[in-house]
């Protein structure tokens, strides 16, 4: 089983995560935000929804967006879209607000101290009932990632989630070092 993860580790199956754990399928949309220059997910789901689907990958950095573009077209995946936006300021990524079926935030929430805003932004641009995948670094498992003080704990992200009107769906374990969440948009 190939495992794959930002930063090239071997640590994450994305085409099993998003179809077995998320249920991704063909003609679906999806804004993986904070999607990182190996973009991993990304290409994943480009394959699984297919000509039908659309894929807007979404960073700040334009050198990660770039780096996208080229896999993209390397894999010969022509249903990406690049979109540079600041996750963390609401309304500012330009994607159509309600017209996402899938979010992800795969090793984003990590990077960042605007947790609130940045489900925010992931619950505007997702369609009723739409769904959010969250898969992180676990606090509890060292050795490899980001220092433990900048690991977010899966009960705060439990919280915000709730605070904003997700359904929490299901946890698992992403992998040995990460965890996953899916939220629903009631």
């Amino acid at each position: 089983m190939a495992q794959h993860v930002s930063g090239g580790n071997e640590l994450l199956d994305a085409p099993a995560i998003l179809t077995e754990q998320l249920g991704l399928e063909t003609a679906k949309v999806v804004a993986d935000l904070g999607c990182g220059g190996a973009a991993f997910f990304t290409l994943a789901a480009a394959k699984i929804v297919g000509d039908q689907g659309q894929v807007y990958a979404v960073d700040i950095l334009k050198t990660v967006l770039s780096s996208a573009d080229s896999k993209a077209k390397l894999h010969n995946l022509y249903n990406i879209k690049t979109v540079w936006s600041n996750i963390e300021v609401l309304g500012a990524t330009t994607i159509p607000e309600g017209s996402v079926d899938y979010a992800f935030l795969v090793n984003t929430l990590f990077q960042s101290k605007q947790h609130e805003a940045i489900f925010q932004e992931a619950i505007r641009l997702l369609k009723p009932q739409g769904k959010i995948l969250v898969i992180d670094w676990d606090k509890e498992v060292q050795g490899i990632g980001p220092a433990a003080e900048d690991r977010v704990d899966p009960e705060l992200i439990r919280q915000i989630a709730r605070d904003q009107g997700l359904s929490e769906i299901k946890n698992f374990r992403a992998g040995q070092y990460h965890f996953g969440m899916v939220f629903s948009k009631v």
